[in-house]
């Protein structure tokens, strides 16, 4: 089993003499995205999704506050307790959770074999097994909201069959091939609260229930305002604003002929609406803008899986090109109200 893959590094794109750093600290597992923010005691916070399905949901925090490491000339990445999720429901339905601590003093994790701090970070996924974290939908790609919520992007799960996962309070669609997002908020550093944000099926109408004997019946579907006129389905990057939008990317699946998408949500309202469409088989990833909020960057990757005879994006088809990944720049018209 390698160990090479897997961690986080952390690079200064402003500096290429610096050596890139790994992160031991954050674990290793499936790294999609890190969402960073900083605690009210000046600590910081790192929220991590293990992109493989049936596998956890992450937390980072720094042990001191991160100006006393920079002081210091040490990182706050360095120093710090590493968690894992696991999701409940309290006495109403209401979503509760508890970040449990990975450390080799618990007994459980001490007894899989993981007897130091090295250990239980290089094999991170099987100290999450010896503490009975709950198994995700393929948790992608993470982000802070206006509020300060963690926004999760759960891209599909439809090996549910195969072992790779179950269903659970968080993951209540069997055969889950459209995705969903959730939000969660800390009560402290060990609970949590939880809410399903978003279920993706519920952007279209959903195939006959009867195929999914195992599902809990559409997991209160409800048909889409729009009439599907903005369906999208694999939620996979994801970015939030300051003003309460969350701009969402997807990757794969995407029904009715479409190809993936990037999706700009009301948070307030719930509201969302397609902003970009990209190209055959690629997957819209990364997404930030200017400080000024007027240009956005965003990429397509992988168009047409390589093949120049499904696309030979940017260039125009010709059907030998190799098409390219590409960074797409979108910018806004100026009305004068970069919140609206």
């Amino acid at each position: 089993m390698s160990i090479r893959c897997g961690w986080c590094v952390e690079i200064d794109p402003f500096d290429y003499s610096v050596k890139p750093v790994k992160r031991t600290a954050l674990g290793r597992f499936k790294h999609e995205a890190c969402a960073f923010t900083e605690l009210e005691d000046g600590r910081v916070a790192v929220y991590m999704g293990d992109d493989q399905r049936g596998d956890y949901s992450y937390k980072y925090e720094s042990n001191l506050p991160w100006r006393d490491y920079i002081r210091a000339g040490l990182s706050p990445l360095d120093d710090g307790k590493l968690y894992v999720a696991v999701f409940g429901a309290g006495p109403e339905g209401e979503g509760i959770g508890d970040w449990v601590e990975l450390t080799h003093t618990d007994e459980r994790i001490a007894a899989a074999g993981l007897t130091s701090m090295d250990l239980v970070l290089t094999y991170a996924r099987v100290a999450a097994d010896a503490v009975g974290a709950t198994p995700m939908d393929r948790p992608e790609w993470t982000t802070i909201g206006a509020s300060g919520e963690v926004y999760w992007t759960l891209t599909n799960n439809d090996r549910k069959d195969d072992g790779a996962g179950a269903l659970s309070d968080v993951n209540p669609i069997f055969e889950n091939t459209d995705g969903y997002i959730i939000s969660t908020t800390d009560s402290s550093t060990t609970t949590f609260e939880w809410n399903m944000f978003l279920i993706n099926r519920n952007t279209r109408r959903p195939d006959d229930a009867s195929t999914d004997e195992a599902d809990v019946p559409y997991a209160a579907y409800t048909a889409p305002a729009d009439g599907g006129a903005n369906v999208f389905t694999d939620p996979d990057a994801a970015w939030a604003d300051p003003f309460g939008r969350l701009f969402i990317g997807t990757d794969g699946g995407q029904r009715d002929g479409l190809q993936d998408q990037l999706v700009v949500i009301d948070t307030n309202t719930g509201e969302y609406k397609r902003l970009l469409t990209g190209v055959a088989s690629d997957e819209i990833t990364g997404i930030t803008t200017t400080p000024d909020y007027k240009t956005m960057f965003t990429n397509t990757q992988h168009p047409g899986n390589g093949s120049p005879s499904t696309t030979n994006f940017p260039a125009p088809f010709d059907g030998v090109t190799i098409p390219r990944d590409c960074t797409l720049v979108i910018r806004r018209k100026d009305r004068g109200i970069v919140g609206s």
